[in-house]
């Protein structure tokens, strides 16, 4: 049984029992924490999370705090005598993976929605009618003929004006 836990913003597969250098935890040595945000879970089928999985939990008990290994940082620029040496050591927490807990809720089936019976279509094309309101479109005809006939005449009264 492994899983995929989000640990202080980085993801990790862990298993029982297994030892775990994150970055630096701010609890005590040899205390207890969990940790809620589990993605996924084998234990013989896979679950996975949308994007956590709701009721899973992997508690971890912290064995000691340390300093990671030294990584050396070198800089240099050929020829121009620039030359930077810079050292880090980051800090680790040791945590020892107690137990997985993979407690996620069975999904329900959708109830299933009753078939509507199926109308003829005549009588849905005559409601899709009487529900269209055509008076609408006798005024909006009438204001595009009234349109069209108003801009000949001022495109034309333009033109008188500027042979002048």
């Amino acid at each position: 049984m492994y899983a995929i836990v989000e640990i202080a913003g980085q993801q990790f597969k862990v298993a029982k029992d297994q030892k775990v250098f994150v970055n630096r935890l701010q609890n005590e040595e040899g205390s207890k924490i969990s940790f809620d945000n589990v993605l996924l879970v084998d234990d013989g089928k896979v679950t996975i999370g949308a994007p956590a999985i709701k009721g899973a939990a992997v508690t971890a008990k912290i064995l000691k705090h340390l300093k990671g290994d030294k990584v050396i940082v070198f800089k240099k620029k050929r020829r121009k005598g620039y030359r930077k040496k810079n050292g880090h050591r980051q800090f680790l927490t040791e945590i020892q993976i107690e137990n997985i807990s993979a407690k996620a809720p069975a999904k329900k089936a959708a109830p299933k929605k009753e078939a509507k019976p199926v109308e003829d279509k005549k009588e849905t094309v005559k409601k899709a009618v009487a529900k269209k309101a055509p008076a609408k479109k006798a005024v909006v005809k009438e204001e595009v003929k009234t349109i069209k006939k108003a801009a000949p005449k001022k495109v034309a009264a333009k033109k008188d004006s500027s042979k002048k």
